[in-house]
This record gives C-alpha cells, sequence and structure tokens, in this order.
C-alpha cells in the first residue's frame, strides 16, 4: 500500500517491476511517514478544497491528501509510475489522475492540467480553495511555482518540498544573497515560510542537498494591487539579470528602444534613487512603485500626444 512508503518497500516494488527512479526527472521519494504527515497538516486542507499534485511518484502522499481533500489532480510524467500509481489510488474515487509533463514549456503549464483543475473547482462548490501540495521533482519547482502565479488560477496555498538553496531564495530579504527576482515575485503576493528544513536520508534515493517544506500562502489583496502581472513580472526579472550592475544601467537596458535614458532618469530620480544603488537592495514595495512608474511612462509614450 502506498501508506507503507519507505525505502525497502519502495526498493522491493521497483526491483519487482524491474525499475529503477530516475534523474531526469528528479525522482526522489520522501520516505519518512511523519514528514508525508507533516506536509498535510501545514496545508491545512479542508473537506471543500482542491488539491493539485504533481509528482503522484507511488501515491503516498497522492492517498493522505485524499483523505482531507474532496478532490486531488495528481499529475506524473513518468510511464511507470503512471501505471504502479494508478493500483495503489484505484480505490479513491476523489482523484484524477494525469499522465502528462505538467509544463507545456519553461514559462507555461501544460493545459489540460489547468483545465483538469478548473473543472474539478466548477463542480466542487463557492467554498473550493485551490492548492498545490506536492514533493516536487527539483527541475520543475521554480517554473512550476513561478508559473502558477502569472496565470488566472494562482493556488490559495502552496506546501511543497524543494530543495533549501530555492526555499531560502524564496523567503529571502532585501540586501541578502538569496534575494532575487523570485524572492520579489513570490513575496509581491504571498506570504511564504519554510516549514521544516530536510536532510538527504528522508528520501530515497538520497539527493545531495537538504531539502525543505515550504508553505507559499497567496493573498489576494496584494496580488490585485499589481496593475499588470505580467509586465511586473517581466520586468523585475530584467531589474535583476546583471545583479551586480547599477540600477540606472540596468533599467535603461531594460527598457532600451522604449524608454529614453532621460525618462529613466526622471523616473528614478523622482522615486528618490540616484541610480547607483543594485536590484537587490529595493524592497517588494519599492520594486512595485518602480514598475508602475515604469508602465506609466510607457502608457504615455504611446498615447496620441504623448
Amino acid at each position: 500500500m502506498a501508506e507503507r512508503q519507505t525505502a525497502t518497500y519502495l526498493n522491493e516494488r521497483f526491483a519487482a517491476a524491474g525499475l529503477r527512479p530516475l534523474t531526469r526527472f528528479g525522482q526522489n521519494f520522501l520516505i519518512d511517514l511523519n514528514l508525508l504527515d507533516l506536509i498535510v497538516r501545514a496545508a491545512e486542507i479542508g473537506s471543500q478544497d482542491v488539491v493539485l499534485e504533481v509528482g503522484t511518484g507511488m501515491g503516498s502522499l497522492t492517498t493522505r491528501i485524499a483523505e482531507q481533500a474532496a478532490a486531488v489532480v495528481t499529475v506524473e510524467i513518468d510511464d511507470n509510475l503512471a501505471e504502479l500509481s494508478r493500483e495503489e489510488l484505484a480505490r479513491y474515487t476523489n482523484i484524477q489522475q494525469l499522465h502528462v509533463d505538467v509544463l507545456k514549456n519553461k514559462h507555461t503549464l501544460a493545459p489540460e492540467v489547468l483545465q483538469s483543475v478548473g473543472q474539478v473547482l466548477a463542480t466542487t462548490g463557492a467554498e473550493a480553495r485551490f492548492m498545490l501540495v506536492a514533493n516536487l521533482p527539483y527541475n520543475i519547482a521554480t517554473p512550476l511555482v513561478s508559473n502558477l502565479l502569472v496565470g488566472p488560477l494562482p493556488p490559495d496555498r502552496m506546501v511543497v518540498t524543494i530543495q533549501k538553496e530555492l526555499a531560502d531564495r524564496i523567503t529571502a530579504s532585501p540586501g541578502s544573497k538569496d534575494y532575487g527576482a523570485l524572492s520579489v515575485w513570490v513575496q509581491s503576493q504571498c506570504a511564504a515560510q519554510i516549514v521544516r528544513v530536510m536532510p538527504p536520508q528522508v528520501f530515497w534515493p538520497r539527493p545531495k542537498v537538504e531539502s525543505a517544506i515550504l508553505r507559499i500562502d497567496l493573498q489576494p489583496e496584494r496580488r490585485a494591487a499589481i496593475d499588470d502581472l505580467k509586465f511586473f513580472h517581466e520586468t523585475v526579472r530584467a531589474l535583476f539579470f546583471h545583479r551586480r550592475k547599477f540600477l540606472r544601467s540596468v533599467a535603461c537596458s531594460a527598457f532600451k528602444g522604449r524608454l529614453s535614458k532621460t525618462i529613466v532618469d526622471v523616473i528614478l530620480a523622482q522615486a528618490g534613487y540616484t541610480g547607483d544603488e543594485r536590484a537587490e537592495q529595493l524592497t517588494i514595495d519599492q520594486f512595485l512603485e518602480l514598475t508602475r512608474n515604469f508602465r506609466a511612462a510607457l502608457q504615455k509614450r504611446d498615447q496620441p500626444n504623448g
């Protein structure tokens, strides 16, 4: 049964099927059952909630989620694991399994995933919340979390196991070495906190790095305050593209051909910057203000008498 996921159990199941974990899919299975329970507790899943899980694996986390949630949409890219987990999950009527790559490309989620989640939410009721709860493969964690916040269906909550280095980046404060575009993007819309740091030995096979359980809670009022999510996302990434360069230089480069250096200088000066600052020094609110001003300047330029 999926509830008995341990290193011995997985070894036996994989050996019997003539399989081995695939590194290209980031297959590291969480074998500490207490930590699987902690992930579910940290998510605070309600009986009306719809949960997306990415990386079904053998279904050990899936079944725990299904016992709490109204419905689970679980995604597995690997042919063999999709088949093995189907056997484990057959007795659950509230689990929908998708055998696809959750990412269409690094900037876009697979449409069938969002379509499935949307359909389940529509039939669950007005009280339903959408969550991502998953032991994420390391190689898709950044684009998955980032792209879910770009799209029209952001999760109300995400509780995921990811590489600790990535969790540190998402939760980093201004001025720290880990603070970057991803920190600003997530924290501009959400509250993020590390629930637990996990050593390599709680996984099979063991990764070479520490992992962390990260909880991200959407703050709808902060998200609604961002006038243009796509523009904000692209601008923040551009301002951090050369993180050691000064703010004036990266801003001029980001808006080359769209805003003159004179206009960039005026925008920076009006916001109280000399231009010799670096992006990593700016707070979330300062990024929000600065991108609003850049967007307003572009809109003025595009007006007939701009």
